[in-house]
């Protein structure tokens, strides 16, 4: 944006359709918040399916999206944006629909170089009657994201994910599989610059309990951040990289995040997705990032209304 920073209505979305309601809510708080003071009017707005006529009425000069899961994240919000020719921050319609879909995403990431997972889609009712793959695996929706209806089948499991095959499942028919990756979880923030996206530093991530899911990442005190992550020089650099390079690869805008395992035994690197609405709540990974690089949250909100555009 090239309209003085002070002179601009924002209309923050937050909350939205998806099982990441909640998440949402709670970035969207936050980034308003920082943005109070910064901006000359900002608007809150709890983005439900008369999204579009809201927003006609309000005539806000940019729209940040603080929405997280299905809709918001997916590329129907962004197209939303794009038809009401509204100056939006993250990704576009093309990026954001691609992140979401994990099979097709990891399609394009390999083809782009990254190393990911393999496994692949299956029909959940066949996953919950028998091991489709060999233990230890993870089965996940193929299009939530927040580690939402995600299960781990350990090593010498008797049974397969009944839970993917009861009636009220609501993620979709078909699963995706994958091996489990043992060693460290860690993430990598990368900001779209003028000059190619840079990744931020790496963030080591340790559930205080089980594997890091929902509560793990949102509940205060369900996972430890070692930060910058303790690896060894070429994986630390190549963990950039490859973020840097998905990124890219997506044509991702604004901020994303790069989610990766790391088996240290065997040296082995693996990015499981790409994250195009990364949380922005009190114990989100990329403010965090931010700040140890030296941007503190207000900064890193400034600088995402300032990079809003339309098209994306």
């Amino acid at each position: 944006m090239r309209t003085p920073l002070n002179t601009l209505h924002v209309a923050v979305l937050m909350g939205g359709l998806s099982s990441e309601r909640e998440v949402s809510l709670s970035s969207g708080r936050g980034c308003a918040d920082a943005l109070e003071g910064q901006v000359a009017k900002v608007t809150r707005v709890d983005a439900g399916r008369d999204l579009a006529q809201v927003l006609t009425a309000l005539k806000p000069d940019v729209v940040f999206n603080a929405l997280h899961g299905k809709w918001g994240e997916d590329g129907c919000v962004q197209g939303i944006l794009e038809t009401l020719k509204i100056p939006y921050t993250h990704s576009g319609v093309l990026a954001s629909a691609l992140a979401m879909d994990k099979d097709k995403s990891k399609a394009v990431l390999q083809a782009a170089g990254v190393i990911v997972p393999g496994g692949g889609l299956f029909d959940r009712h066949e996953v919950a009657r028998r091991h489709v793959i060999d233990p230890p695996y993870v089965v996940k929706p193929n299009a939530e994201g927040s580690s939402v209806g995600v299960y781990v089948v350990r090593e010498g499991a008797n049974r397969p994910v009944a839970e993917v095959g009861a009636e009220d499942w609501a993620y979709g028919d078909q699963v995706m599989v994958e091996p489990f990756i043992p060693g460290k979880e860690l993430a990598v923030s990368v900001i779209g610059e003028a000059t190619g996206p840079r990744a931020l530093t790496i963030t080591d991530i340790t559930p205080t309990k089980g594997f890091y899911d929902y509560e793990a990442k949102y509940a205060p005190g369900g996972s430890r951040h070692v930060l910058p992550a303790e690896l060894p020089p070429h994986v630390f650099d190549k963990a950039l990289r490859q973020a840097e390079l998905a990124h890219a690869a997506m044509g991702c805008r604004g901020v994303s995040r790069a989610d990766f395992r790391y088996d240290d035994v065997n040296d082995v690197l693996v990015l499981l997705e790409v994250n195009t609405q990364p949380g922005m709540t009190p114990t989100s990974l990329v403010p965090e990032q931010a700040a140890f690089v030296g941007m503190d949250y207000r900064e890193l909100v400034r600088w995402m209304v300032e990079d809003a555009s339309c098209p994306r």
